[in-house]
Order: structure tokens, then sequence, then C-alpha cells
């Protein structure tokens, strides 16, 4: 499996990194720390049987993306371990999603997973990852007490293999 994620300015970024730090510490739970997760948020995650099939794609990317706000409005889970930041659906955020689907659904033996098709992806950001219901409460007062809803930009794009997480092609957002 492949993600195509953007990444944030160096505020957002390191806010969502403290955020997850402190819940590692809180909750004993480092799976994000552990496998050096950086902050990110998935456009698309898509089954390939490597990256050099994607590879030669990824430049239409490089003409099409541009530099976006992104405002983050909420916190939330997927249960039963999950917990994360949510950024507002924005249209430009939305027309983001489908400039990378776009980019990606055609390319042979290539498949988008079903929940990260325009209109049926939900932005997140992860915090926390395989946390225990006793963590998740944890994890919950932490952004309880810490999180109010803040902005930025969206300044770079990637293509990560996953498990464990590797940078596979990065590029800069003009």
């Amino acid at each position: 499996m492949y993600l195509i994620s953007v990444y944030f300015d160096q505020t957002v970024t390191q806010k969502l990194q403290n955020y997850i730090a402190e819940i590692a510490k809180r909750t004993g739970n480092h799976f994000m720390t552990d496998h050096q997760v950086p902050p990110h948020l998935t456009i698309s995650s898509v089954e390939a049987r490597s990256a050099e099939v994607l590879l030669p794609h990824m430049p239409v990317l490089e003409e099409k993306l541009k530099k976006i706000p992104i405002r983050f409005v909420s916190v939330g889970a997927f249960f039963p371990g999950v917990l994360y930041a949510a950024p507002l659906l924005d249209r430009p955020l939305q027309a983001l999603s489908v400039e990378v689907y776009d980019a990606v659904e055609g390319i042979p033996e290539v498949s988008v997973h079903k929940f990260y098709r325009p209109y049926s992806w939900f932005p997140h950001v992860t915090l926390g990852k395989t946390l225990t219901k006793e963590q998740m409460r944890e994890a919950f007062s932490v952004m309880q007490e810490r999180f109010a809803p803040f902005e930025g930009t969206v300044v770079s794009a990637g293509l990560a293999r996953v498990n464990p997480h590797v940078d596979v092609w990065k590029m800069d957002i003009m």
C-alpha cells in the first residue's frame, strides 16, 4: 500500500507533532513516535505492486498542486483506537483530493481505496493509533486541555510506503 499525502508549514507541523508527543507521553502508547510517522494528511491510499508503477505519474501532481490554506477545527476518533485532528473540508481541500484522484485512478494495476475517493474521503491527521480504551480516554483528555482551532498552509506532497512509513517521493508545492 502507498499513501499520497500532503504536509504542512512548520508552525502547523510543530503543533501537530506536539500533540502526538503529548499523547504518547500521557498514554504510554508510542506507536506514532516509535514508527516516526510525521504529521500528514493522506489524500489517497492506493494498492500497487511497486512504487515504480506510481512514480512516473507524480510529475502530473507537481504541475497541478498549489499551496492551499488548511484549518483544523476539531478532534475525533475512529474506534476502537485512533484519535485524529480534523481539518475543515472546504473547497480548496476537496479540489486537492480530486486532483490527486484524477492523477492516479487511471493507472493500470493501481487500485484507489474506496475511502479515499472524492466525496468518500474523510480528511484527518492521526495523532494516536492502536490506543486501548484507557489510552483513548487519556488522549481525549490531552486534546480537551490543549486543542483549539488553528490554521496554516499545505506546502508539500509526497508518496510513502507504509508499515513502516518510508517516503518514496516528495515535492514542495509552489
